[in-house]
């Protein structure tokens, strides 16, 4: 038991230090620094990291998010087996990695992408939803303006 939450200490640390570094993978996915291909698969791991480290997605097996903290902390980390500093082959071995993560976890993250996308029609429902109300809400206000100063207008006539 003890092993189990060390690893999980572990992962969480190591999913701290990817969050850290978010700024520096968005800059090299602009770079064209030969991770393009990668890109959306990329920005939704991130996305995975983030929900599972805030608690709001833990339905995926430890392996996979350990696969996936592996495969950003090794793209982002500039010491590797071919540094990153040499043109063009700096990027192979990290781009490698990365189809190798991204290959092991393929199932999984469709999970998650198909839960995120619910999430975010969830979001824009309600969104809507509010937006309609307040719009009903400010209609309603106006028709009754509009029935005070018809009142107005027929006390003034009255008054004549």
């Amino acid at each position: 038991m003890a092993d189990k939450e060390k690893d999980n200490k572990s992962l969480i640390d190591s999913i701290k230090v990817i969050l850290g570094k978010e700024d520096k993978l968005n800059e090299q996915l602009e770079n064209g620094r030969g991770l393009e291909r990668y890109t959306n698969d990329l920005l939704l791991l991130m996305s995975l990291v983030k929900d599972y480290y805030k608690g709001n997605y833990r339905d995926i097996p430890y392996k996979t998010i350990s696969a996936g903290v592996v495969g950003l902390l090794y793209v982002l980390n500039p010491i590797d087996i071919i540094p990153d500093f040499i043109p063009f082959i700096g990027q192979i071995d990290d781009a490698l990695v990365l189809k190798f993560c991204l290959r092991l976890m393929e199932k999984d993250l469709l999970k998650y992408k198909t839960w995120k996308d619910k999430q975010t029609a969830s979001k824009d429902e309600s969104s809507n939803k509010n937006n309609e109300s307040k719009s009903g809400d400010k209609k309603l206000e106006d028709t009754s303006k509009d029935t005070d100063k018809n009142k107005k207008a027929k006390d003034k006539e009255d008054k004549k």
